[in-house]
C-alpha cells in the first residue's frame, strides 16, 4: 500500500515567475506558516497546512537522499539550495527551486526553518529530474529503505568527488 493518500498525476501546476512558495517550519518540519501562494499552487486550505509534515508535498519521484541531504544541512545550521519535485493535494506535482534557512531563538538554538521556493528554470529541472530518477533507481533497487537511502547518499557523494564540485557548486550549476 502506497504511503500517499493521493495517486500522484501527470499533470505539471506552475505558479508565477514573479511569486514566491514561502514558510516556515518547527524544527521537526511541521508547518507553522503557510503563504498565499504556498496554500494556492499545494492546493491544501491553510488549516490542512498549518501543523502538518512538510513532507505532506513530498512527491513519490523525489529519492530520499536529497531529503537526507537537505535535513542534514540545515540542522547544522547552514543554508541550502535545491530543487524540489512536490505534490499538489490533487496529486498533481509542481517544480521550485528551494532556500531552505534555520530559525533561531535568542540563544542561538534552532528552533525552525524557513523556506522560499521559486519558479525554476526549466534546463535545471531537466537536469534535477534526470538525476532524482538515477538516484530513485539506486534506492529502489534495495528492499530495506535505509538502505536504499544510504545508498542513494553514496551516489550524490560519489558524484560530487568525482566531479571535485561542492554540492553548492553542483545545484548552481544546473
Amino acid at each position: 500500500m502506497s504511503r500517499y493518500k493521493t495517486a500522484p498525476t501527470s499533470k505539471e501546476i506552475f505558479f508565477g515567475e514573479e511569486e514566491l512558495i514561502v514558510s516556515k517550519t518547527d524544527a521537526k518540519g511541521r508547518i507553522l506558516y503557510a503563504n498565499d501562494v504556498f496554500v494556492c499552487v499545494s492546493g491544501y486550505k491553510e488549516h490542512e497546512l498549518l501543523g502538518a509534515p512538510h513532507s505532506i508535498l513530498r512527491h513519490p519521484d523525489m529519492p530520499r537522499c536529497v531529503f537526507w541531504l537537505l535535513w542534514e544541512t540545515i540542522a547544522k545550521g547552514e543554508e541550502i539550495f535545491a530543487y524540489v519535485k512536490n505534490m499538489a493535494k490533487t496529486g498533481d506535482f509542481y517544480w521550485v527551486y528551494a532556500h531552505v534557512t534555520p530559525s533561531y531563538d535568542p540563544s542561538g538554538k534552532i528552533i525552525g526553518y524557513h523556506s522560499n521556493r521559486r519558479v525554476p528554470q526549466r534546463e535545471a529541472v531537466d537536469k534535477a529530474a534526470a538525476l532524482y530518477a538515477q538516484l530513485l533507481a539506486v534506492e529502489n533497487k534495495y528492499e530495506d529503505r535505509k538502505q536504499g537511502m544510504q545508498a542513494g547518499i553514496a551516489t550524490v557523494l560519489d558524484l560530487l568527488k568525482q566531479n571535485n564540485i561542492s554540492y553548492d557548486e553542483f545545484v548552481f550549476s544546473l
